[in-house]
């Protein structure tokens, strides 16, 4: 089993793919090459920075766009969007400006405003998940699983149905998200020890 890590030149890419190989159950590529990521059987999207850079990113890689829609869409492979990667699954971003998303997961990505005047933006550091349902991507993971954030933004989904983990910062925040063979986490699993390491085993050995 191959795991394709997209390379688009945003996201912590070296400790991703460090964490995918550790759990050492299945073969981890960073790639740039579509035909790589059409070929694979686990496809990963990262991101880290602005809704609108990480998409000009993404677009920028001749053939990319087509052959996730293809892989992901159509023939149903497992995916997994980490932080700006997962609100790249959302149908538009609000981060200076309106742009669109890939309307994976309806709803819009929308600046962070806790009800706390004392929370600073961005939410940043170790923070509790909220399970909202269950899902095989959680399994294992505990009652309030510890995660690592860093973000200004998150998802605000259409179908509450499709929130499968929040987390509290000045009122609920979207956590994890997921649709089908669609996964997404606002946090970073691959800076978020034993228990980010359990949850990328999950995703793995999932089989939607």
């Amino acid at each position: 089993m191959t795991v394709a890590i997209i390379d688009y030149g945003s996201g912590n890419l070296r400790s991703a793919a460090k964490a995918f190989a550790h759990v050492g159950t299945a073969a981890v590529t960073v790639t740039s090459d579509p035909d790589v990521v059409a070929r694979a059987a686990r496809i990963v999207l990262p991101g880290v920075g602005a809704f609108a850079d990480c998409r000009h990113g993404l677009l920028a890689l001749d053939g990319m766009m087509e052959a996730l829609e293809e892989a992901v869409v159509r023939q149903a492979r497992p995916f997994l969007g980490i932080c700006v990667g997962m609100q790249l699954m959302a149908t538009r971003g609000l981060e200076h400006g309106v742009h669109a998303g890939f309307d994976w997961i309806g709803g819009a990505v929308e600046a962070i405003s806790p009800d706390d005047p004392a929370l600073k933006i961005p939410h940043m550091g170790w923070n509790d998940l909220a399970f909202c349902r269950d899902h095989p991507l959680l399994e294992g993971l505990g009652s309030s699983p510890h995660m690592y954030f860093v973000h200004s933004y998150h998802m605000a989904a259409n179908r509450e149905e499709d929130v499968l983990a929040t987390v509290d910062y000045g009122g609920a925040i979207t956590a994890v998200v997921g649709r089908d063979n669609m996964v997404g986490t606002q946090f970073h699993p691959e800076k978020s020890q034993a228990l980010g390491l359990r949850l990328i085993e999950n995703f793995i050995s999932w089989k939607p």
